[in-house]
């Protein structure tokens, strides 16, 4: 990748504008917040531009992207140019670790997850999705081949557990109807959200389909919307204060 992407997704052509939609969810960030404890050093891998980045604590951002570290606000540390793969600090370096919707783009998930451990001495944090839960969403329906190049490229929760090793809890996040974290699930209640390219960018599944099958997607979104089908089958989303779609957090200690 041109920017050191470093995973299948190529953030210099997909990742510009990625922080004005991808903004960290409060309750996300509760949530993880709680499994970190009294932790103090913090790695964050696959940092993007900055989301989830405590800043109660001392932390150390991972990003190989070079469009990606550009974006991180000033108020945060620039971020090293490294991979989950090979993290260039000594054994037992920091008290945790998180990573945040980066697991399904490392190019060798058990190398990362044990380099992960290697670095980490206390508890492990990472929030993905699970793949086998991703039809739960209705995309599923007008974006059939979205969803299943998700289903296809995230690792399930018991093989990362497995990577990492020690003692290991999945637990499911719930989705606030106004999640301000754009992933494609966060519009579950907001589907005219997805009609926007930006928000679809955001996402980096759309960029893996052909464009002619992306626009299809797109329409049939469309059509649902204008002719009230998506209202007659999904309407009372919109005001359901939380979706339990695929959103998980797995927490390993050692």
């Amino acid at each position: 990748m041109t920017d050191g992407s470093a995973g299948d997704a190529d953030y210099g052509t997909i990742g510009t504008g990625y922080r004005n939609y991808r903004r960290p969810e409060p309750e996300f960030e509760a949530a993880i917040a709680a499994q970190l404890g009294d932790a103090r050093t913090l790695i964050n891998i696959g940092a993007g531009a900055g989301s989830y980045e405590p800043r109660d604590r001392i932390v150390t951002a991972v990003e190989p992207s070079a469009s990606m570290r550009a974006q991180r606000p000033d108020w945060l540390a620039e971020a090293v140019d490294a991979t989950a793969e090979q993290l260039p600090f000594d054994d037992d370096s920091f008290d945790a670790a998180i990573s945040t919707f980066s697991v399904h783009q490392w190019s060798d998930l058990d190398r990362g997850l044990a380099e992960v451990r290697r670095v980490t001495r206390g508890p492990v944090v990472i929030m993905t999705c699970d793949p086998d839960l991703l039809d739960r969403f209705w995309l599923a329906k007008y974006a059939p081949e979205v969803i299943a190049t998700e289903a296809r490229r995230y690792p399930t929760p018991a093989r990362i557990a497995a990577g990492l090793g020690g003692t290991t809890a999945v637990v499911p996040v719930p989705i606030p109807v106004n999640c301000v974290d754009g992933f494609g699930e966060a519009y579950y209640g907001r589907p005219e959200a997805l009609l926007d390219p930006g928000a679809r960018r955001a996402n980096s599944a759309w960029s893996f389909v052909e464009p002619e099958v992306a626009e299809a997607s797109v329409e049939r979104l469309r059509t649902a919307l204008d002719d009230g089908s998506w209202e007659a089958a999904h309407g009372a989303l919109r005001t359901q204060p939380h979706f339990e779609g695929s959103l998980v957090l797995i927490t390993s200690r050692p």
